[in-house]
């Protein structure tokens, strides 16, 4: 079998499961498991043979003209070079990963077949993008992604915060869609072909015209679908999905998407300086912005999803520094760390009741009752900090290296201005990191209280695929030798100045962040679960406001006070509120945005009720005041039309007469 046909294979498979899954969902529901576990193994294998045949060589093209179009043709292309190779492999993995792991998390939600089936969909549509050499036939597949995600997110659709989510992030993505699709019509109609290997000889050539627009316009549907600043504020909200979901669309599928196509077409962005100097200033402030927010997050799976944000600057940081290399490298092994820590966080929500880390922290005994979820998450949370050598410490390390490399003008590929602001936030954001990630270790794993409550025990299906993701968390970064070879062949090893830099700032904001919770753990009360805002008696409407006045957590029906052992709060003291509700970013596009559109609704609302309802009103009633007219004269008595017969007789009689009469 050529590696064309396998290459072809990978996505199919998926859809066809997801298909399968649909149509048999109902009526077989013993096949929907082996449905959907299987389909994405087999796309895992597949993927794995493609790469190996690639082996980072010349890339693969292959290409087919769907259909004529007159101007601009559109073909079914392939282009798989060594990082799309690689991307596949990793796309496989985290979702072969999930959908096991998923066969125990949901083994007793009744829309589980649904569910698989759309995240088979989801992995088919990311594994189009991956290996698609064809612009259009790449927005298909981002397009599939983004409605699958907002089934994904909504899977919950009984609860309004799920619902709320899911509409939230469609929006939110669609919004910056739309430039994005008009940026791709630019770069198509500039280059001749949606082809990207014709596009990227274009670009070389000196043959795209607005360089900087099309560039700008590319970007706002990348910071959308990657989550970066101003376009995020959709993937917290996200957290209402399955925990599996957050998994799959926060590690390497969805929100890399967007890294990976500026990755793809990087030509196309350093042909204007000023679209790097942008993309270096969003990188900044997504990297720094998101640290400090995950450091006063409550929830478990919002301090993730904020850490993936800060992540995903990273790897735009590497981008805008024009090191490709050292993107990907950061994805590939973000994707492993970051889908365990969002596994993991699974079983622990399973295991304690809760998403709160201020509950959490009120109990004891939690990583003996998951040892599982506590060694693999500690490997992970080693590795986003980037503590050598866990894998995050080599991918990060990549791209402060290249930041350095162009602040201090060792290279052309990108304005130097660009390389310190990325290397400036890069090491403050290690320093957040590492705070937030030992906050998170010690407020889930470390408290003392009540016993864990005992849920059972987590199924096998769900600790097997943690020690999976484990290997990669650690070992990873490892693979720095041999990566160039299928990149753009920069040298990925360690730089001596940004490693000890950024390990020396990462342990620096670990050990801060531990003295901060020792301080506040001698100091708080010795109160088993805090204390109690409202009544355990009051009603759950009371308790729920109670809890969003002072921003309590809420376990069962009870909302308790805030943790006074919480060093994320020590450390940002008054700068704690704004970045608990994300620095007011939504309340502010709520004013810029929402309410002028709620706006013009009520107007137009008002306009039609009020002018053209009355307008359709006045011309329906003429009608009838005429048909009450003649409604009146027909009155069904003889007599009455007898005598009205008479007097139009006489009428006429009279009005001939006076006629002869006048002539």
């Amino acid at each position: 079998m050529t590696t064309t046909t396998l290459a072809v294979l990978v996505p199919l498979l998926p859809f066809l499961g997801a298909a399968a899954g649909l149509l048999l969902g109902r009526t077989a529901p013993g096949y929907v498991r082996p449905l959907a576990v299987l389909p994405s193994l087999t796309s895992l294998v597949l993927a794995v043979l493609v790469a190996a045949r690639q082996g980072g060589d010349q890339a693969i093209n292959a290409a087919t003209e769907l259909t004529p179009t007159g101007s601009v043709p559109i073909e079914l292309a392939l282009h798989i070079d060594g990082f799309a190779a690689l991307v596949a492999v990793l796309v496989g993995v985290v979702a072969s990963c999930v959908q096991i792991y998923s066969t125990g998390y949901l083994r007793d939600d009744p829309r589980y077949p649904s569910y698989a089936a759309l995240v088979s969909l989801f992995t088919s549509a990311m594994l189009l993008v991956v290996y698609s050499g064809d612009l259009i036939v790449l927005l298909v597949g981002w397009e599939v992604m983004g409605i699958c995600s907002y089934f994904l997110v909504g899977h919950y659709w009984e609860t309004p915060e799920a619902r709320a989510a899911s509409i939230k992030a469609f929006l939110v993505t669609k919004l910056g869609d739309v430039p994005f699709l008009i940026g791709l019509f630019a770069l198509g109609t500039d280059a001749g072909s949606f082809r990207i290997t014709t596009v990227l000889g274009t670009v070389a050539s000196g043959g795209l015209h607005h360089p900087t627009l099309i560039a700008l316009l590319l970007l706002a549907g990348v910071a959308g679908k990657s989550a970066l600043f101003p376009l995020h504020t959709w993937l917290p909200d996200a957290m209402a999905g399955p925990t599996p979901v957050s998994a799959l669309i926060h590690a390497a599928t969805m929100v890399a998407a967007g890294i990976y196509f500026v990755a793809r077409l990087l030509p196309v962005f350093q042909a204007s300086s000023a679209a790097m100097v942008v993309l270096a200033v969003m990188a900044a402030v997504t990297m720094a912005g998101s640290a400090l927010a995950a450091l006063a997050q409550d929830d478990i799976k919002r301090v993730l999803a904020y850490s993936t944000i800060g992540q995903l600057g990273y790897m735009a940081g590497a981008l805008a520094v024009g090191d490709r290399g050292a993107a990907v490298f950061h994805l590939l092994s973000h994707g492993a760390f970051k889908a365990l820590l969002f596994l993991a966080a699974g079983v622990i929500i399973h295991a304690s009741g809760t998403n709160s880390l201020a509950v959490m922290s009120r109990m004891t005994g939690l990583r003996s009752r998951v040892p599982d979820a506590y060694w693999t998450m500690t490997v992970a949370l080693l590795a986003l900090a980037a503590i050598p050598p866990f894998s995050g410490f080599f991918s990060k390390e990549a791209v402060l290296g290249a930041a350095e490399h162009v602040a201090t003008g060792h290279t052309e590929h990108a304005p130097g201005s660009a390389g310190w602001i990325v290397l400036v936030a890069g090491l403050v954001t290690a320093v957040l990191t590492a705070a937030y990630a030992t906050r998170l270790w010690l407020l889930a794993f470390h408290g003392r209280g009540v016993e864990v409550p005992d849920h059972g025990k987590e199924p096998r299906s769900m600790t097997v695929v943690l020690w999976v993701l484990a290997v990669p968390s650690l070992a990873f970064g490892l693979a720095y030798g041999p990566l160039p070879d299928w990149f753009d062949g920069r040298d990925l090893t360690p730089v001596l100045t940004t490693s000890v830099l950024g390990t020396g700032l990462a342990l620096v904001g670990g050990i801060v962040t531990y003295g901060a919770w020792r301080h506040t753990t001698a100091l708080a009360p010795r109160v088993p679960m805090g204390a109690v805002v409202a009544h355990p008696d009051a009603e759950p409407a009371q308790v729920e406001a109670e809890a969003i006045a002072s921003h309590a957590p809420v376990f069962g029906d009870v909302a308790y006070a805030p943790d006074p052992a919480d060093p994320g709060r020590l450390l940002l003291g008054p700068l704690h509120r704004h970045a608990a509700v994300g620095f007011h970013l939504d309340a502010v596009y709520n004013v810029l945005f929402v309410r002028p559109v709620q706006a013009g609704a009520a107007l137009v609302r008002f306009l039609d009720r009020e002018v053209v309802d009355t307008y359709v009103r006045g011309a329906a009633a003429l009608p009838r005041l005429l048909g009450a007219a003649v409604r009146r004269a027909q009155t069904g008595n003889v007599q009455t039309y007898v005598s009205a017969l008479l007097a139009g007789t006489v009428v006429l009689v009279v009005a001939a007469v006076l006629v002869a009469t006048g002539a």
